[in-house]
């Protein structure tokens, strides 16, 4: 007879196609159960914090639900900083756990209850009648309120017969949130205010993307003559790149962050508006009417004059509506300035003044030899501007940062398999440092093995901890601790199965421009053990450092 673990693994595949983890006493039944009974693809992973990031890195690929998987007691401790992380970013997966018998914890056990909680999971426990039916309730609350859930298998449960598998209710959904009547009265006043605005400017972030709102917001554009912006994690989201400044904030260009200052009109769609967005409060002018749409209860930054809570699709498509309705011609703005040339960046000197190449000139370079077909996954630390100034990307779900919603480094090479089986024939670039890196060096070799051909790293080495040096270390503290002694990531590389390039002189990344060439089937991995100055300080770092001095 099928048993609770069945019952657990065959719901879970009517709704999820990729499932990541690593196998212990807690999880083995439904691993089993999930290999003979569902058509559901395991990716084993080398460590558990990777199952969740790579779970998390497949559905900010795909748009589609993942889960993963670890056994009870350290298992599960091990998930929790990329569980905490999904649950700030807002990422919905399912996480089954291995859990204390029913009769009691063994001296191994600890609340995981409690620990989920603490970082803003909610646990759901299987029993013998109900597994299926707890099961689609989990899929349910994650996809609801886009978090993470644990669905927990208790030890004694887990082999217990359950009968044949019953059919379930699909998950219900909330619809996308429409504006209240009076949300409809501010759609129709902030569609005066646009068409009246001479420098209209629009902002999207993430939680427009996810609305589905790329399409409308582009027709908005068009109606408005605005000049478009988003976060970084909505690149890509505006259809009209030559209007687009790219990202905002401490990753902006110079040029482009002084334009939007300029803005008489500000309309941001499905953003947070974090402190790094609004470059730490100087993004808008004083004198610009910032109104924000998003679905949080109120609005997120003190700068906002006016809200209106509401799918990001349906009030781009509301104020397209009355535009029209009220006969309003396009500013003209957009097309009267070099917005191409506003985006331009610094590329470096080559080679900084201590003889290690300056990472700006790297980037830039990396940037031009990169397939266009790619999807950028980054690490934490403070080489993230690098890719995010130098290496745009074709739309939000190709650029992801796992780890930096909870402030984590240590997630970059786990976030590889989850991207690779989400965008199956794009190549998938990650960019992290030695920091982060020798933290997930576990996961080097699940990388390679999963995304082969199709993977390339880049390792920003400079042999420290460079957030911290830059912070901290120009306040006086020791620097000591924040230096990391030289590591060959080249050769830790070639030890699974990959190829590792150590960069030194920027004709060594020539490797890189014979690699992209290769067909994915036949190249291996690529590593590029990129050996750059600390001395050059990221402008957003810059910022930073600013406002903490």
């Amino acid at each position: 007879m099928p048993t609770v673990s069945t019952h657990v693994a065959v719901t879970l595949a009517r709704h999820i196609d990729h499932v990541f983890g690593v196998m212990g006493n807690g999880n083995a039944w439904f691993l089993d159960a999930l290999e003979r009974s569902t058509p559901a693809t395991y990716t084993a992973v080398r460590h558990e914090a990777g199952a969740v990031v790579a779970a998390d890195a497949f559905h900010r690929a795909s748009g589609r639900l993942a889960a993963a998987t670890a056994t009870y007691g350290a298992g599960f401790t091990n998930t929790l900083t990329a569980l905490a992380e999904a649950v700030q970013a807002h990422v919905p997966l399912v996480l089954v756990v291995g859990d204390e018998p029913t009769s009691g914890p063994r001296p191994w056990d600890v609340d995981q209850i409690a620990l989920a909680a603490a970082v803003g999971a909610r646990t759901y426990t299987v029993g013998r009648t109900d597994a299926a039916a707890t099961t689609i309730i989990a899929i349910e609350h994650a996809l609801t309120y886009r978090v993470p859930t644990v669905l927990a298998i208790p030890y004694d449960v887990a082999t217990l017969d359950a009968g044949e598998v019953p059919e379930t209710a699909e998950p219900r959904l909330p619809a996308p949130l429409a504006p209240t009547p009076f949300g409809d009265a501010a759609i129709a006043e902030l569609a005066r205010v646009l068409a009246g605005a001479k420098r209209p400017f629009l902002l999207a972030g993430r939680g427009a993307w996810v609305a589905g709102a790329g399409a409308a917001l582009g027709a908005l554009a068009d109606a408005t003559g605005a000049v478009t912006a988003s976060t970084a994690l909505g690149r890509g989201i505006f259809p009209r790149d030559e209007f687009d400044l790219g990202v905002t904030g401490g990753f902006g260009a110079e040029d482009a962050m002084e334009l939007v200052r300029e803005s008489d009109v500000a309309i941001v769609f499905g953003a947070s508006l974090n402190q790094f967005t609004m470059r730490f409060g100087e993004l808008f002018a004083p004198g610009t009417h910032v109104v924000q749409i998003d679905v949080a209860p109120t609005a997120t930054h003190p700068h906002v004059g006016g809200y209106i809570r509401g799918d990001a699709r349906l009030v781009a498509e509301g104020l397209v509506e009355r535009l029209g309705a009220l006969g309003a011609e396009p500013s003209g703005w957009r097309e009267s300035l070099a917005v191409t040339a506003l985006r331009s960046r610094e590329r470096g000197e080559g080679v900084a003044p201590d003889g290690l190449l300056d990472p700006r000139t790297v980037a830039a370079r990396i940037g031009e030899l990169l397939p266009q077909d790619r999807v950028v996954v980054s690490d934490g630390g403070h080489f993230i501007g690098w890719a995010n100034m130098y290496w745009p990307v074709a739309a939000p779900d190709r650029m992801m940062m796992v780890g930096t919603a909870y402030q984590s480094i240590g997630l970059g090479f786990p976030s590889v398999p989850g991207a690779a089986l989400a965008q199956p024939d794009a190549t998938v670039v990650l960019t992290t440092g030695d920091g982060g890196g020798l933290m997930a060096l576990a996961d080097l070799e699940s990388a390679v093995r999963v995304a082969g051909g199709r993977g390339l790293t880049v390792v920003w080495n400079d042999g420290a901890y460079g957030a911290e040096v830059n912070l901290y270390g120009l306040k006086g503290v020791a620097t000591g601790p924040m230096m990391i002694p030289d590591v060959d990531f080249a050769g830790l590389a070639r030890a699974v199965g990959a190829e590792g390039v150590v960069v030194r002189e920027m004709a060594d990344l020539e490797r890189l421009a014979t690699w992209t060439a290769e067909d994915a089937a036949s190249r291996p991995y690529l590593l590029l053990d990129v050996r750059i100055s600390g001395a050059v300080v990221a402008p957003y770092q810059q910022e930073i450092v600013r406002v903490n001095s």
